[in-house]
């Protein structure tokens, strides 16, 4: 009985010793957080799906500029309404550029987490007349047109499935009312 509590003993101590280690060399690794885990097997996540797309390279650098990568890589579910750089392109000159400046970005963020609601939704789930609670606390109006879907008047054309919920592209920057 005497040699287990010693075995036991041992063992819980070698065992601590090293989780000490793995938490120094954690510390030392570098950035962490959900974005940062290598994983080329999985499936991507909403910010890996946007980050694979060229027409999406606005919308990346605005997620970043807003310290949202972190977030949107977490387990979710999230959908994100993403729009293009051709819908960023609609908006007045200056704007984007504007809103990527650090004195603007809790405005930034308010804009990008209007476009991400707290669950996966396909787009047949998406009914016409709805209000969807979107993640800055307002609402967004989903409208259908025949085959075609809108939220808040940009139209849904294209959807991909993320490991962590839905990337449904959109073809305008969808408007932010002030709350």
């Amino acid at each position: 009985m005497l040699s287990a509590v010693a075995t036991l003993l041992v063992l819980t101590g070698c065992a601590a010793q090293g989780s000490d280690q793995g938490s120094a060399a954690a510390a030392q690794s570098g950035p962490v957080g959900q974005a940062n885990v290598q994983d080329n097997d999985s499936m991507k996540d909403v910010v890996k799906v946007a980050i694979g797309s060229k027409d999406h390279t606005t919308l990346v650098a605005a997620v970043q500029a807003a310290d949202l990568v972190d977030a949107l890589s977490n387990a979710g579910p999230f959908t994100v309404f993403a729009p293009t750089n051709a819908a960023f392109d609609k908006l007045p000159k200056g704007t984007v550029a504007d809103l990527l400046k650090p004195a603007n970005k809790e405005t930034l963020r308010l804009v990008l987490l209007h476009h991400t609601t707290t669950s996966a939704l396909e787009v047949d789930q998406l009914m016409d007349g709805q209000n969807l609670g979107m993640a800055d606390g307002s609402s967004a109006k989903i409208t259908k047109k025949g085959a075609d879907t809108y939220i808040d008047g940009a139209k849904i054309v294209g959807s991909v499935r993320a490991s962590n919920g839905m990337v449904h592209v959109i073809d305008a920057v969808v408007a932010r009312t002030a709350k």
